[in-house]
């Protein structure tokens, strides 16, 4: 160790080196045939998370491949599984995903920086025996002594070596952590663990070393958070990497087949050194923990991110930081519960969030008695903390479950009468609210990506990102990672959550439904996308013509031709239509008399409007559009379906559907007044 370190830190290395080391592997060229030796040179580092899954850089699975597809590529993974380099094992991994997923548009040249977060993940390719470290729930790691591991080669000897630091601070936003100048990062451990010594457990991903000297960066190992969003109905990547190492900790805690020492032995021993305020009753044990951990891991993975941050709100007594990535597995509630405000430290809250967690609606049907067993476990473990705490998990639990039942009863009576039912419209959650405003007179704007709490709890905004000084034709690029925070906070199993975009009238004709975001998918078939009027308003005459609208019958009128010429429309014909009509306007949003007419549509009061981007033929006629908007409105019957319409189109279009192409560049201006905006402007950049 080197000098300065702490007696306490020196004997949590020597703890934790034999387990770090046991999971770190070398990443190398893929083995030939059946010849495990010819492995070539070292690419770099990575380590066991999961059964069959490694974490490593993106940067080390792309080692020589500047012209392959990373995501699919082969490698070769060598393991260790005594921890030393005698008892070497050898198999073929596939990389699954990588992080950005730009990297596999661009790249940087040779001996640059990797973008953030600069991760892979790698699935092995056969069954291998092999340990598994213990990842953080943190989102953001302590600033304290810790330890970072990969292979290195020195004298032609391979071999995985451990050296400590500080760590010294965050970087990008969280996603980095920078590393203290105490030791030197050597070629080989890129992709190697960090380990949090004081805690126990993998905070961070060696990403590179400082050219002049020491230290360096990591990649904080919350960034596996922001792997791609699966489609509705199906777990993702995260979960299922996640739930499968939280099982594995649980099944190795609660085994007897051998005395090798386990995570859970070690952080026993690291806690014998902190103390409690609450006299041993303000925190879970490590073996409670691990046992939580692996309680969780056995329900089916929870509807939202936002259910996990209500559920972790209700437990903390206080909203948890919204600075975070969002949280995707109820095991990621936990990290939100650390140092509580109230009294009872985080045992407390940890108890309300699983009492909640157990009777939570589950988007499947759970393992029989896997909730039970949950609640059994939360109840044996409150019997060692206060009695007002006990009676007060008791009758969460039971009004918990009535609510569920009464909650389930509706749900039944309503799939009763499925027949008289209509097509549902948005659902009532929350949405991820786009705002861009133009920066003064120069042609460049400041954006800000927030959520929308929905309906339920209106007048709720919390902040994901802000930027200014971006081009429109920077902004796909610049708002590609804020949008994807929003829509794994907002994203439920059953669907995907609403994109409201508030700009000026003459930047409806913005593609932000083209744009793509995660999977190469555009935004607008992934999701509902519609427009909104930056600056608010309402009155009750346009309240009560959104109800009619939502209603229907709907009918269509063009406001902004005539039989193909341009026309501006008065005040007085606006107000003179129908209540159920939608105006529908086929010219260049940005140009008169379609912007004019965007401002008189609103200030009579319409808040359903449909609009498009410019053909790419000036000279193509809008009767195949309107055409179709007035099939399309006719079928609908009513508005309160119109945007995930919208989206249907689109996803025809995307599939090479003829019949929808009429809908090219087609826009939803949509003035719901349940979903009022924030009042506020972001603060511009300096002039």
């Amino acid at each position: 160790m080197p000098d300065g370190r702490t007696a306490g830190s020196a004997r949590a290395f020597e703890l934790l080196e034999p387990l770090v080391r046991a999971a770190t592997v070398r990443v190398h060229a893929a083995p030939g045939g059946y010849d495990s030796a010819g492995t070539g040179p070292t690419w770099g580092s990575g380590f066991f998370i999961a059964p069959g899954w490694v974490l490593t850089c993106a940067h080390v699975v792309g080692e020589g491949g500047a012209g392959v597809r990373l995501a699919g590529r082969e490698v070769g993974i060598s393991f260790f599984p005594g921890g030393d380099t005698t008892t070497t094992g050898t198999v073929t991994g596939r990389v699954e995903c990588v992080l950005p997923e730009r990297l596999e548009e661009r790249r940087p040249g040779r001996r640059a920086l990797w973008d953030l977060p600069d991760l892979a993940l790698v699935r092995v390719l056969a069954p291998v025996t092999h340990t598994c470290v213990w990842l953080t729930d943190r989102a953001r790691p302590r600033l304290d002594e810790a330890a970072y591991f990969g292979c290195t080669e020195e004298l032609g000897i391979r071999e995985i070596t451990g050296r400590t630091t500080r760590l010294r601070g965050l970087a990008g936003n969280g996603a980095a952590i920078r590393l203290g100048d105490d030791d030197e990062i050597e070629a080989g451990m890129s992709g190697g663990p960090v380990v949090d010594l004081a805690r126990g457990e993998v905070v961070g991903v060696v990403k590179a070393r400082r050219h002049t000297g020491g230290g360096g960066l990591a990649v904080s190992v919350a960034q596996l958070r922001t792997l791609p969003m699966p489609a509705a109905g199906r777990t993702g990547l995260y979960r299922r990497v996640m739930q499968a190492h939280d099982l594995y900790h649980y099944d190795r805690h609660l085994s007897d087949l051998d005395n090798r020492r386990t995570w859970t032995d070690v952080h026993d021993v690291l806690l014998l050194g902190e103390a409690d305020p609450y006299g041993g009753r303000g925190r879970l044990t490590p073996g409670e923990r691990t046992t939580l951990c692996g309680l969780l891991a056995e329900l089916p993975p929870p509807g939202s991110s936002e259910a996990v941050r209500e559920l972790a709100e209700q437990a903390r007594g206080e909203e948890p930081d919204s600075t975070l990535p969002a949280p995707l597995s109820w095991r990621d509630g936990l990290g939100l519960l650390h140092d509580p405000p109230g009294a009872g430290g985080e045992a407390a809250a940890v108890l309300r969030y699983a009492t909640g967690v157990s009777v939570a609606d589950h988007r499947e049907p759970p393992a029989p008695g896997a909730d039970d067993e949950l609640w059994d476990w939360v109840r044996t473990t409150a019997e060692r903390l206060w009695r007002p705490l006990r009676r007060e998990l008791a009758e969460r639990h039971e009004r918990g479950l009535a609510e569920r039942e009464l909650r389930r009863r509706l749900a039944a009576g309503q799939a009763a009468l499925g027949r008289a039912r209509r097509p549902a419209g948005l659902p009532a959650g929350p949405s991820v609210l786009l705002e861009a405003w133009a920066h003064g007179w120069e042609d460049v704007y400041d954006w800000r990506v927030s959520v929308l709490a929905g309906p339920a709890r209106p007048g709720r905004v919390t902040p994901v990102a802000a930027g200014v000084r971006a081009s429109l034709a920077g902004l796909p690029d610049v708002l590609r990672a804020p949008l994807a925070e929003g829509f794994r906070r907002c994203d439920t199993h059953e669907a995907a959550a609403l994109l409201e975009v508030a700009v000026a009238p003459e930047l409806f004709g913005l593609a932000v439904d083209a744009w793509a975001v995660s999977g190469g998918v555009p935004v607008g078939v992934q999701r509902p996308v519609v427009f909104r009027h930056p600056d608010g308003g309402g009155s009750p005459a346009a309240d009560a013509r959104w109800a009619r609208v939502q209603a229907g019958p709907l009918l269509d009128q063009r406001a902004d031709c005539a039989r193909g010429r341009p026309r501006s429309p008065s005040p007085g014909w606006l107000e003179g239509l129908a209540d159920t009509t939608v105006p529908v306007l086929c010219r260049d949003p940005a140009a008169e008399p379609t912007l004019g007419a965007l401002h008189s549509v609103r200030d009579a009061g319409y808040g359903a409007v449909l609009c498009r981007r410019p053909p790419e033929d000036p000279g193509a006629s809008c009767a195949p559009f309107h055409r179709g908007v007035r099939e399309e409105l006719a079928e609908a019957g009513r508005g309160a379906v119109l945007p995930l319409r919208l989206q249907a189109l689109r996803r025809r279009a995307h599939g090479a559907d003829p019949d929808a192409y009429w809908a090219a560049g087609l826009a939803l201006v949509w003035e719901d007044p349940a979903r009022a905006l924030p009042e506020d402007e972001p603060l511009q950049g300096d002039l």
